[in-house]
């Protein structure tokens, strides 16, 4: 045997005893983002954002259990056929979601989304394409200003890394307070920072801390901003609270597909909070909300900044001021570009002392 095939086959047996078995090579891969493993044989990974299918598969199902139940066991959670589903996080900030049989039809399905290992700063998203420094320059005008800002776009758009690099444009003498279902920001260059996360019911059901109540409580912590990882519940009502009484600046981001999309959802979820009618949840939505950034997905894997939108609210209905939009030209290729439009609401840039010195850049 050649020393490359007997290192091969130490390393094999290392991870086989002592780390993921199969998945400590993909785990070990910093280009991977996401692993996804569907029953014992069907093994995918998503690297520089595309999907392939992983060539090795685990011998046989118990070696697959045996590491989920030592994912669970990260957390003290347990996860069972009686209790199937399960989300954890490593140390590192990354995400594991476990669904088990019955749930699961096929086998254990285990998907592992990565925590990128280097931060990713607005100069770097540049650098990839992924926004203009035109676009860029204008958005931190916006977080100097306390504009609430929402970032949305479809699973895997690249949302919450946009959101880390968009809060390095924020004042380092601030108090930010960040709220999540599974911590994973990396808010950068601010010392006066709190994390908050969410705590999932124990097995009598008792002992659960909601997204809801974390966002009631941090009012309570003088924050100057707070910056809610992902809504998807009722608790949208409280953070649109927030933002319209007195938390300027603060930041959120959600799954939709377009603006259209994104306000119906933020409608439905509003609606589902409490007994109010659709009037009101449209009129809170329109007082809270400055600024949507719409990120998508590409065809080859990479993901940009497709729009940024002002919002406004009058007369009962909404008006979508779009400032940049993401353009293409007739030999296929797209560009972010600026409409030209005006910021309507301009007050912000004006009580927070920036009116006149960023009039001409901003449009306002």
């Amino acid at each position: 045997m050649s020393v490359e095939e007997k290192r091969s086959i130490k390393k094999s047996i290392m991870n086989r005893y002592t780390g993921y078995d199969i998945l400590s090579e993909l785990l070990d891969d910093d280009e991977i983002s996401d692993i996804m493993i569907n029953g014992k044989d069907d093994i995918f990974y998503e690297k520089y954002g595309l999907i392939h299918r992983y060539e090795k598969s685990f011998s046989d199902i118990v070696k697959l259990e045996n590491i989920i139940q030592k994912f669970a066991s990260w957390h003290n959670r347990i996860v069972n056929e009686s209790d199937p589903i399960a989300d954890v996080r490593f140390a590192d900030g990354s995400r594991v979601n476990i669904v088990l049989p019955p749930i699961a039809i096929n086998g254990p399905v285990v998907t592992i989304r990565k925590f990128p290992k280097h931060d990713y700063t607005l100069d770097r998203l540049i650098d990839i394409g992924t926004v203009t420094c035109e676009a860029a320059d204008y958005l931190k005008k916006l977080v100097h200003a306390r504009y609430n800002i929402f970032i949305f776009g479809g699973t895997g758009s690249g949302k919450t890394t946009f959101l880390n690099a968009l809060s390095s444009f924020i004042p380092t003498s601030e108090r930010v307070i960040t709220i999540e279902d599974s911590a994973e920001l990396k808010i950068q260059g601010i010392s006066n920072l709190v994390r908050l996360e969410t705590r999932n019911a124990g097995f009598d059901g008792s002992n659960e801390v909601s997204m809801r109540e974390l966002i009631r409580s941090s009012l309570r912590m003088r924050p100057d901003r707070i910056i809610v990882g992902e809504v998807r519940g009722n608790e949208v009502m409280d953070m649109l609270q927030a933002m319209s009484t007195g938390m300027d600046g603060s930041i959120s981001t959600g799954h939709a597909n377009s603006v259209k999309g994104l306000i119906s959802r933020l409608e439905t979820l509003v609606l589902m909070s409490g007994d109010i009618t659709e009037a009101v949840a449209r009129r809170q939505i329109g007082n809270a909300i400055d600024i949507l950034i719409h990120l998508g997905r590409m065809s080859d894997g990479s993901r940009k900044v497709l729009g940024i939108y002002e919002i406004t609210y009058e007369n009962n209905d909404f008006f979508i001021n779009s400032l940049f939009e993401y353009t293409y030209t007739e030999d296929g290729l797209g560009e972010l570009l600026r409409t030209g439009n005006k910021l309507v609401k301009n007050e912000k840039f004006l009580r927070y002392g920036e009116g006149e010195t960023h009039k001409e850049q901003t449009g306002v």
